[in-house]
């Protein structure tokens, strides 16, 4: 199997999961890993809708390389594959187990988790590229300046530490950032879990749909390769992505959306919370449901006609570039 990734350190340890748990499941059959520079990774710049969202910023360039069969299969987060479009010709052949969910603070040397909670951030920077992060910041450290801070982990965290600026898209500069957040399983991949100084709750910042899930897509029409794909699916981790994704398809919820959702299953139920919000944070709404766990859509649908019901679709197309 040719699988295919980013070359980021992040994206690398995911896929080399993939491959290890693959080899083990199919210890006879040969798996290599080709690596990607997609467009998000070559522009550290730019906000992602320049390349056409998430989808064509990280996903677009490696899709195409499994449809004309240069590859079997591709490694992707689940967040970054967009929830609001159909995949013409692909499926997601293994959900891989979800790792940590939350976000995590990551502070620049010499500032205390202390000095940082006081007075609500006042006067200090805190550098994110999500909207849904932004968003939620404001909420919690409504003093703070949360500023456009772009990067693979490892770079974000250095430029942090030597408190380097950060170039606009239309120019100038901005920093240098005195906080970063971060997905802490990114974090943790990585080897910098050390420098997480607090880990929020999934009540405090939500997480986006699909955060902590590794994804396997392929063609769909290729059944040996979902075949073997199959033999490690995460039952669990699939249900929780079905509904997440299913909230994103119906409320049409593009990558700069501040919409966050998150699922959770037990042996046979599924809960799922959503939220969408104002990009200043001074609008939260929010929707729970819970249902069978072998129907996470019916339920992703639910919560999705739910926030669409008490006035979402406003602050989505508010949200639009």
């Amino acid at each position: 199997m040719r699988i295919g990734t980013r070359s980021s350190a992040m994206a690398l340890a995911q896929t080399d999961d993939i491959a290890a748990a693959y080899r083990a499941a199919h210890p006879d059959a040969p798996v290599e890993i080709v690596r990607f520079s997609p467009r998000g990774d070559r522009d550290q710049v730019s906000k992602l809708e320049v390349h056409g969202g998430k989808g064509g910023a990280f996903v677009a360039e490696i899709r195409d390389a499994m449809r004309d069969t240069r590859l079997d299969a591709a490694m992707h987060s689940l967040k970054d594959m967009p929830g609001d479009e159909e995949t013409p010709g692909l499926v997601i052949g293994a959900y891989m187990k979800r790792e940590a969910v939350e976000d995590a603070l990551v502070l620049r040397k010499g500032l205390s988790f202390e000095a940082f909670q006081s007075d609500g951030g006042k006067g200090l920077k805190i550098g994110t590229n999500s909207v849904r992060r932004k968003a939620l910041l404001a909420r919690l450290y409504p003093n703070a300046d949360v500023i456009h801070y772009r990067g693979a982990a490892d770079t974000r965290i250095k430029k942090l530490d030597e408190g380097a600026m950060q170039r606009l898209p239309g120019g100038g500069e901005v920093g240098p950032a005195d906080a970063l957040i971060m997905a802490r399983c990114g974090l943790e991949r990585v080897g910098l879990a050390h420098r997480i100084a607090h880990i929020f709750s999934a009540d405090e910042l939500p997480p986006a749909a699909g955060q902590g899930i590794v994804a396997v897509e392929c063609r769909a029409g290729d059944f040996h390769i979902r075949d073997m794909l199959s033999a490690i699916n995460d039952d669990a981790s699939e249900a929780a992505g079905l509904a997440e994704r299913e909230l994103l398809w119906i409320m049409n919820g593009h990558c700069n959306a501040p919409i966050a959702a998150y699922a959770h299953c037990d042996e046979n139920t599924l809960s799922l919370y959503g939220a969408v919000m104002s990009e200043d944070g001074t609008e939260l709404l929010e929707a729970k449901s819970e249902g069978p766990r072998d129907r996470p859509r019916e339920i992703g649908r639910k919560v999705g006609l739910a926030l669409l019901n008490d006035g979402a679709a406003r602050l989505i197309d508010l949200s639009r570039p």
